[in-house]
Formats: structure tokens, sequence, C-alpha cells
């Protein structure tokens, strides 16, 4: 049984230690908060030890009436493996202490390649992180774009793609983030979408751009890939359906001479996603509008849209198994993840 600590207890770090709570070889042994706000109440829930970040912050965890195991060293010291889910370019500064204390680390796509060395992505390039010590799950845009470009590769060749990512200015509890009645573009080329997909699959020819709307639930990809030769849409569709975490959605039905709203837009599928079993509402699968694929010479042309709260999460269960060698097929640990996690 691999023992997990989560280091920071937000957005992906509490559902990651949910994630590794309902597997059967990996638990959770604490989790780390700087300071006892909310989100704290879901921890001790679930039962988890609370470690603080610093000496420093025991006492304010103290004064509200949470019981610390330790600190942040302590709980390095008794895990194998630690979730790292600590605010973007903030995370890569604890390499050092995960070093000293001997305990492998997966950081989060927030922070850079060069400095971990290996990224992350199930679908992809899973055996090379296989006994590594140190691995980056990379991020949920290029999680989702790896997923459905991927399987393209097993039929055709991918001259070029070019991609927009139009993105979610913030996550829903973000009161502080924006715009909020604006439209920001990345104003570099490429974003750094691009080559972060290039991380997980090598040598594809990918540029990006991005661009921030005045929304909290999804990002969409506006995608053009250029094929060596005219796609056949039904057999992409085939492949897509094939696709572990991938689904294929309707925007529109068709009746006779009329088409009729179904899942036009992000908002609709977070609603189906409510309506479903899954944790939170959440869809860890990237949702690519069936009727909105389309093959014009020699370019195949399609939309998705990312759930950027949870699509990374099975990532991060996977990426502990390669880590440990639990398993060296990455389909078997992805069906065994979905499984325990109801992904269909």
């Amino acid at each position: 049984m691999i023992k997990v600590g989560i280091n920071g207890y937000g957005t992906i770090g509490k559902r990651v230690a949910e994630a590794v709570q309902l597997q059967d070889d990996m638990e959770i042994v604490g989790v780390v908060k700087t300071k006892p706000t909310y989100e704290i109440q879901g921890a001790l829930d679930a039962g988890f030890p609370v470690f603080a970040s610093t000496k420093s912050k025991i006492a304010f965890f103290e004064e509200k009436g949470v019981v610390i195991s330790g600190v942040t060293e302590d709980l390095v010291d008794i895990a194998d493996v630690i979730i790292d889910c600590t605010p973007g370019k903030l995370g890569v500064n604890n390499m050092e202490m995960y070093k000293q204390g001997g305990t492998k680390a997966i950081w989060q796509g927030g922070e850079k390649h060069e400095p971990i060395g290996v990224s992350f992505n199930a679908l992809t390039n899973y055996s090379s992180s296989i006994n590594q010590d140190y691995v980056r799950v990379v991020s949920c845009n290029t999680t989702g774009l790896s997923r459905t470009l991927y399987p393209i590769l097993g039929k055709y060749k991918i001259d070029n793609v070019q991609a927009v990512m139009v993105r979610r200015s913030g996550d829903p509890k973000d009161s502080d983030r924006g715009p909020i009645n604006s439209i920001e573009p990345v104003l570099t080329v490429p974003s750094h979408h691009g080559p972060d997909v290039q991380t997980v699959i090598a040598d594809l020819n990918i540029q990006t751009m991005a661009v921030k709307v005045p929304t909290t639930i999804m990002h969409v990809h506006c995608i053009i890939a250029e094929l060596d030769r005219e796609p056949d849409v039904e057999e992409i569709i085939s492949l897509w359906d094939a696709t572990p975490r991938v689904n294929l959605l309707e925007g529109f039905l068709k009746n006779k001479d009329s088409k009729i709203r179904n899942l036009p837009g992000t908002a609709e599928i977070m609603e189906l996603a409510r309506d479903s079993s899954y944790t939170r509402g959440d869809l860890n699968q990237i949702a690519v509008w069936k009727d909105g694929i389309h093959g014009l010479g020699n370019k195949l042309y399609y939309y998705q849209a990312i759930h950027q709260e949870s699509d990374v999460i099975p990532e991060n269960i996977d990426a502990i198994r390669a880590m440990f060698n639990l398993e060296s097929d990455n389909l078997k640990s992805i069906d065994k993840t979905n499984k325990a996690l109801g992904i269909n």
C-alpha cells in the first residue's frame, strides 16, 4: 500500500486525496494546509491527518480547534510520495525538501517541465514515468489536447496542429479572479500549451493560442489538425469512442428538419455531470462535440471542452502507479483508476 501525502489541499489537492482513498493500492497519510480555511473541514471529515505548512502556522490552526499532526517535513518523512498541489511556480521550490526526505513527488501542470524532467500523461507516455522519482502531471488543457490528438496518430500522420484555447478566467470558487467584463487574449505565440503537449507527445508539430473569457466552467478548444490524408470522420469518431477518458457528446439532436438543443455549450455539459453519479459533479473525461467534428480536405476540425478542476485527477493516480511500477501497462492502470472513480 503506497503512502500518499498531499501538499496543498485546494481545488486539485482535495480531489486527488479523495481519488487516492478509492484505490486499493494506495492511501492518504496526511494533507498539508497553509491556513485553517473552510476547505480543512473536508479533510477532517475524511479523517485525513492535517499538517501545517510551517511551524509558525501551528498556533493559527490550534486557535481554530484543528489538531495538527506536524509540519510539511514530518509528512514528507512518513509518505512514500508527495502530490504537490501548491500554487503554480511555487511547488518546484519544494524539490530539495523531498530529496532530503528520500520521498518521491508529483507536481502539477503549473510547474515548468525542465526542473522536474519528466512530464506525464497516462495515455501517451506512461512508460516514461516507471520507477521515476520526480514527475509532473501536465496541465488540464495539455491533458485534453493529448487525449484526443494521440489516438489519431494510430491511423494518421499529423503534419500540423493549430489550436485556440478559450480559457475560463477562474474556478467557480475564485471570486478574486477575472476578467468580469472583458475578453483577454494571451499575446504571446505560441501559448504555453503547444510546447507543453510536446513534453508528452514528442515531435508533434503544434501551435497554440489562448484567450481568457469571463466564465468559470470549463475551457473550450478549437482545433485544426492537418493530416497526411483526408480524414474519415466516422473513423475518427470510432477512435475517440474507443479512447478512455474521452466522451463524445451531441450538441444538437436532429428531429426531421429541425435541430433540438441538447448539449450545445459548457453549461449544459456541467449540468449533465451534476446529473450523473460523478463526485462533486466533476467531469474527468474530455467532452468532444460529435456533431462538431468535420473534415475539409486533409484537415480535421473539432471542438472539445475541458473541466479544469478534474480532468487531471485520474492522471495523478496513474502517475503514482507508474512511479512505483505497480502496473507496467498504462491501459490496465487507466482501467483500474476509472473503475475506482466511476469514470465511464
